[in-house]
């Protein structure tokens, strides 16, 4: 089987467990609302205060600073949080025991380990800021310097949830074991975050050429606008399926890195060939 092929073969077994329980999407949703939450809670006086700063003394004090880095923090957690969630309840479906998942059951599974997704918020945020940093102090040269190490960060941490969540660990121990795991299934892994994040690309396009393209051959103004937001929702929807896939993809891939088990769905799928040992 092809890389192209074992990619669509991953998204075909995704998919079918998000069909079987579509409660699952509900957490990118959950997180999505208490993402805009968050953002108005922190960012609006952040604006208020760095406009008055400004205007009063021509730079931005402290206060700005804290509420930008408490809002990086905190988004970050609400984030995790809910992924943390989606985790663990993808986790039941794919077992095939008999547990149905539920959005209480995650939110409960989540909240008992929040100090530790607490830690991880506070770990992904710093990383963010520092590739950010990169990025703007290097220029160009910054920006490919940034893209090689977050690409690198994010694979070997892609399993740190699952760990945090499926395993009980902390925050040292779910990025170390989250490397180990990485470490034995190097290689072909990542045809199926691959194969997500295409999937999610061609969905996204999709919908502008037919909303924004139909949009524009129609004429009108209300038309346009019409148009216009018709793509964003088809954006946001295209971002709640494919982060929800995500989350079945890496419980699935953490039970069979941990396990050797290939869970339920999957079980169509040639993970020894997929997930090849390094």
């Amino acid at each position: 089987m092809g890389r192209l092929a074992r990619s669509y073969a991953l998204f075909v077994a995704s998919f079918r467990v998000l069909r079987a329980h579509k409660g699952l999407a509900w957490f990118p949703v959950l997180a999505g609302i208490a993402g805009l939450l968050v953002a108005g809670v922190f960012l609006t006086p952040a604006f208020f205060a760095s406009h008055a700063e400004i205007t009063g003394q021509g730079r931005i004090t402290a206060t700005s600073w804290v509420l930008l880095g408490a809002f990086y923090l905190v988004s970050a957690f609400a984030t995790i949080f809910f992924n943390a969630a989606l985790i663990s309840q993808a986790d039941v479906a794919l077992r095939g025991d008999g547990g149905v998942p539920g959005v209480g059951a995650g939110l409960a599974a989540a909240s008992r380990r929040w100090p530790a997704l607490l830690g991880w918020a506070g770990v992904t945020a710093t990383v963010s800021v520092v590739l950010r940093t990169i990025e703007e102090r290097l220029g160009f040269l910054g920006s490919i310097i940034s893209g090689l190490i977050g690409m690198a960060w994010r694979f070997t941490t892609f399993l740190v949830l699952p760990v945090v969540m499926l395993e009980g660990t902390g925050v040292r121990g779910g990025v170390k074991r989250s490397v180990e795991l990485f470490r034995r299934t190097w290689g072909e892994n990542v045809a199926g975050t691959a194969g997500l994040g295409l999937v999610g690309f061609l969905l996204t396009l999709a919908g502008y050429v037919v909303f924004l393209g139909g949009g524009f051959l129609l004429g009108g103004t209300a038309t346009v606008f019409a148009a216009v937001g018709l793509a964003i929702v088809w954006t946001l929807l295209v971002a709640v399926f494919t982060t929800t896939l995500s989350g079945i993809y890496q419980a699935a891939l953490y039970r069979y890195a941990a396990d050797g088990v290939v869970p339920g769905d999957f079980a169509s799928v040639d993970f020894a060939e997929a997930f090849r040992a390094r």
